[in-house]
């Protein structure tokens, strides 16, 4: 009897479990079947683009709610600030069958709609759109330039639903550059199958130009732009080219179907996305070999990005908080390895000299080492506060207290590699690493990494602790340089200028090198 009675218990239990989760699943479905009705489809319009506003309308349908929260992201992924784009929107209403619905503003940058259950409605407001720069949407008579976290609007809890967007009434002759999806059939109006790819794909319009296109393992590559200038274009285009097969070759994968380098135009920046770059591009200095390799620096760094921060990411990194923000100790991963990847890059590519490589990496650690933050601000605490300090540090009197990942990644960056290279026996490098966290994170986990599985990641490559190397990252302990250079048979060299009140670092060949060394460099400069 108790061994009957104690099955009867567990098949009461099972019992329990299948209905617990039949429940579930059911709850499951209606939500997923709630979701799919959800409709949100944007129209932007720029009936008078000299004033420089765009006018947008959403219309909704598909909703149940009564109330419903609409939310204007306070920055974009790439550019790690507060950029309270809410502050340009104007003329804000809301109508449904003609009639007025009440909004109500609840904070800087959320506005509330009393809505009608069942009923669809539409939302309209202006942006303004008047400051040049890469993260800011901009409007005049001759072109647009649309970042969709400073115009479009989200739901905190609707923001995985698809999402259309329809340019109306532009110019006869202008083309569209984005990484959005064409919607087939409907010429202007495109696709995202949820906000994170909206949000991740600006759009340029005006009367472009495109450059000849080039393919890297079948896969089409596109620049194009707006008011790109003159210079060699085929050149330009070869090179680039070059610099593409170079940073595919070190990941060893391309996860996109096209990708595109749009030229927004005089300004500054660039912002890397899944399958295309926004840069600051007018063809200035393009007739020069040094304006040349400027440039292919670059574009280097920003398509390197979209391996290095939005695929390898960060843990934080996703989902995004467009609201307040994600930091992160681990943006000297993100940017600071991308400056030291770009300089690898187009050295790899064939574009500059040994020396030229070199050359960058001395401008890299000048800066640093010149930088009295450098005794104040590690590299995390750069990475985390950049937020408040800014990309390049504190500004103003405060600017002596912080550094820039952009300066010490790099240069973090390379004794890194040279530690792995030299306790593999140059078997493994930081390229081991990189692609460690592409396949396994990446592609495999579906998920960044934290702070100490980059570091076991670097560990595991080089088969030895890396502790050492890794205090530089963490602390704001003075880098023994010779020590790593050393392996590559280099040393630095450091003149004081007095004066100045500054260092200047230079690098030099050690006199007498032996096979291993010669073989690191050489590994390292053509790898």
């Amino acid at each position: 009897m108790r061994y009957i009675v104690f099955l009867n218990k567990k098949y009461s239990i099972i019992f329990f479990f299948v209905v617990l989760l039949n429940i579930l699943a059911t709850l499951q479905n209606s939500a997923l079947g709630q979701s799919s009705r959800l409709v949100l489809q944007y129209t932007v319009s720029m009936p008078n683009p000299e004033n420089h506003y765009f006018h947008i309308e959403l219309n909704c349908s598909g909703w149940k709610e009564e109330t419903i929260n609409f939310k204007m992201p306070n920055w974009m992924p790439g550019y790690y600030q507060i950029m309270n784009y809410s502050k340009m929107v104007e003329n804000f209403a809301a109508k449904s069958n003609n009639k007025s619905l009440a909004v109500k503003k609840i904070n800087q940058n959320t506005w509330q709609i009393k809505a009608v259950k069942n009923e669809p409605f539409t939302l309209s407001y202006d942006v303004k759109a008047d400051k040049q720069f890469v993260a800011n949407s901009y409007l005049d008579a001759s072109h647009a330039y649309l970042v969709p976290c400073s115009l479009f609007l989200y739901i905190n809890e609707h923001i995985n639903i698809p999402v259309t967007v329809k340019i109306s009434g532009i110019k006869k002759g202008f083309k569209i550059a984005t990484g959005l999806d064409p919607v087939p059939g409907k010429e202007n109006e495109f696709t995202a199958p949820d906000f994170d790819i909206l949000y991740d794909c600006p759009l340029l319009i005006g009367d472009l130009e495109e450059l000849p296109s080039f393919k890297v393992n079948g896969i089409e590559h596109r620049f194009m732009g707006y008011k790109l200038g003159n210079f060699d274009k085929i050149t330009f285009m070869n090179n680039l080219k070059k610099v593409v097969e170079s940073a595919v070759a070190i990941i060893g994968d391309i996860p996109y179907k096209q990708y595109t380098f749009i030229g927004i135009g005089p300004g500054q920046g660039g912002i890397e996305h899944l399958n295309n770059t926004t840069v600051s591009f007018d063809g200035t200095g393009l007739d020069n070999p040094e304006g040349m390799t400027t440039m292919m620096n670059f574009l280097a760094h920003e398509y390197f990005h979209h391996y290095n921060v939005k695929r390898i990411r960060p843990f934080e990194l996703g989902p995004f908080d467009y609201d307040k923000g994600n930091r992160t100790n681990l943006l000297w991963v993100s940017e600071g390895l991308s400056v030291y990847y770009e300089y690898l890059i187009v050295k790899r590519a064939g574009l500059i000299t040994d020396q030229a490589l070199l050359n960058n990496f001395e401008s890299s650690i000048n800066a640093f080492e010149n930088s009295p933050g450098r005794l104040y601000q590690s590299l995390t605490q750069s990475s985390y506060e950049t937020w408040s300090d800014g990309p390049f540090g504190k500004q103003g009197e405060n600017a002596n207290k912080a550094i820039s990942y952009y300066d010490k990644g790099p240069a973090v960056g390379l004794i890194l590699d040279l530690a792995i290279r030299k306790a593999t026996q140059n078997k493994k490098s930081l390229d081991d690493v990189m692609q460690l966290l592409y396949w396994d994170y990446y592609k495999k986990r579906q998920r960044g990494f934290t702070d100490a599985e980059f570091q076991q990641a670097c560990e595991n490559t080089a088969g030895v602790s890396l502790a050492n190397v890794f205090e530089y990252v963490y602390t704001t302990k003075e880098i023994d340089y010779d020590s790593y250079l050393s392996y590559a048979g280099l040393r630095l060299s450091k003149n004081v200028d007095s004066e100045a009140k500054s260092k200047k670092y230079s690098f030099q060949f050690l006199e007498s090198r032996n096979d291993s060394q010669k073989e690191v460099l050489k590994s390292w400069l053509e790898n």
